[in-house]
């Protein structure tokens, strides 16, 4: 049976503190508003990670790297990524941003001058190679949470990347 008498203190326990105000020397300090997360932009307010792709030449997606945090050099990401070791034995294309890399890269062009016609046909050679990958970048960025901003807690994003990879990979029948 319930009792019809309201709730009450314990009459053998003393009332909890008032709050006193604390002198402003003493206060703790206002958490920033921009930036708050380490990797997100102050001016954008927009989180940044970087996933490396791998495909094949015919546009098929092999793997997608976990996702690198903060705004990072490709050649970081490529590195962390663990993908130098699982691909040491493969040819790879990459854009500019992997010069140095050990992958077919196209050429820059010379600082103050032209590039030469050898240059352009090799460009166009490389990035006809190339194409089939971000064919695939493309594919990957059907799903829309890749497409547009994530706004989701950002510790929650290696997984959500790797669901949608998973999902890629079941779409393709892989």
């Amino acid at each position: 049976m319930s009792s019809s008498r309201p709730c009450t203190a314990d009459p053998g326990r003393p009332p909890p503190p008032e709050p006193s105000p604390l002198p402003a020397d003493r206060r703790p300090p206002t958490p920033p508003t921009r930036g708050t997360y380490p990797v997100t932009s102050g001016k954008h307010r927009d989180t940044g990670f970087n996933l490396q792709i791998a495909a094949t030449l015919a546009g098929d997606l092999l793997a997608v790297s976990t996702p690198v945090p903060g705004s990072r050099h490709d050649m970081h990401a490529w590195r962390q990524s663990g993908f130098p070791d699982a691909f040491a034995d493969r040819e790879g294309v990459g854009d500019l941003g992997y010069v140095g890399s050990g992958m077919i890269t196209p050429r820059r062009k010379p600082p103050g001058r032209e590039r030469s016609i050898g240059d352009k046909e090799a460009n166009r050679s490389v990035n006809t190679l190339r194409a089939a990958v971000e064919r695939a970048i493309a594919h990957l960025k059907d799903w829309k949470i890749f497409a547009t901003r994530y706004r989701g807690p950002l510790t929650h994003f290696p997984l959500v990347a790797k669901t949608v990879t998973a999902l890629a990979f079941y779409k393709k029948g892989w």
